[in-house]
């Protein structure tokens, strides 16, 4: 196999001109997430959208054939290809992946970062920025454990993408963790970082909600989006603790009522919410 890269470099404008900024975000998560279903192994967060990396033997001719998003009457997006030789690969990550201080407390970083003198040091692969603490939901989530006492608290880390959140919650005390994604990338990826953290409470699974049946938690955490939280939102209730804590986000503030609703027909209790760049994450006890 060769040791070249092809670098799809793309630019996702959203036509209607309202709420730019979130349908922008998450076209590129559609297109991201269509894009991991090909050979694409891994993406950056860029100012005009995302860039994504295939190995150069791995690409086809035909591999955006039957992409969806690419004629989506919604969105006008564009893209450059680039090739990228392995040897500057890290460097490819330093240009583009900074490290995240959250409160002053949580530093999230990437291996060839320095380290620091933050409480909360956790060093992440940053194969994906999206799941890196980059993104609104996870730094507000990020944010609420930092204030939430979790010593000892059985946890499960639903959605887990890169473990960020279970590897936060170990380093804070809850033991043990489940953490758990449907995605096989964010799977093995969320064992190489608790590995990475000398995590020895965390526990990874391939699934989704079907997994939970017989299972109880103190703290559930769930980072999404809002139509799976609500078709979920039965089957993390029936796995809370009395007095368990469920922290929500991967939605926007006009999702609000609905997430509510659902939480407090449940018998949950709102507690707190963050807000940022009108993406939200809202804190429950049962």
């Amino acid at each position: 196999m060769s040791n070249s890269y092809l670098g799809y470099h793309f630019s996702v404008e959203p036509k209607d001109p309202s709420n730019r900024e979130q349908a922008k975000q998450l076209g590129s998560e559609i297109l991201i997430a269509e894009l991991g279903e090909k050979p694409f192994e891994s993406f950056i967060e860029t100012d005009n959208g995302f860039s994504a990396y295939i190995q150069k033997d791995l690409w086809t001719e035909d591999i955006l054939d039957d992409i969806f998003l690419l004629t989506s009457p919604e969105f006008t997006i564009s893209f450059t290809i680039e090739e990228i030789d392995q040897v500057n690969w890290n460097e490819e990550w330093e240009k583009n992946f900074e490290p995240i201080d959250v409160d002053g407390k949580c530093h999230v970083r990437a291996p060839f970062h320095p380290k620091t003198n933050a409480e909360f040091d956790i060093v992440i692969e940053p194969k994906m920025s999206f799941g890196t603490g980059h993104h609104e939901t996870t730094h507000m989530m990020i944010q609420h454990l930092l204030e939430t006492d979790v010593t000892g608290m059985k946890t499960l880390d639903m959605g887990c993408g890169t473990a960020i959140l279970a590897i936060l919650a170990e380093m804070k005390g809850a033991k043990p963790i489940d953490a758990i994604d449907i995605d096989n990338w964010c799977y093995l990826n969320s064992i190489e970082n608790a590995e990475r953290n000398n995590c020895q409470e965390i526990t990874v699974y391939e699934g989704d909600a079907e997994l939970l049946k017989g299972k109880k938690y103190d703290l559930i955490i769930a980072n999404i989006n809002r139509n799976i939280l609500l078709n979920d939102m039965q089957q993390y209730v029936d796995c809370l603790n009395p007095n368990g804590i469920l922290l929500l986000s991967g939605f926007y503030t006009e999702d609000i009522p609905f997430i509510d609703t659902s939480c407090t027909e449940k018998g949950l209790t709102f507690v707190k919410q963050f807000e940022k760049n009108n993406w939200v994450s809202l804190k429950y006890r049962y």
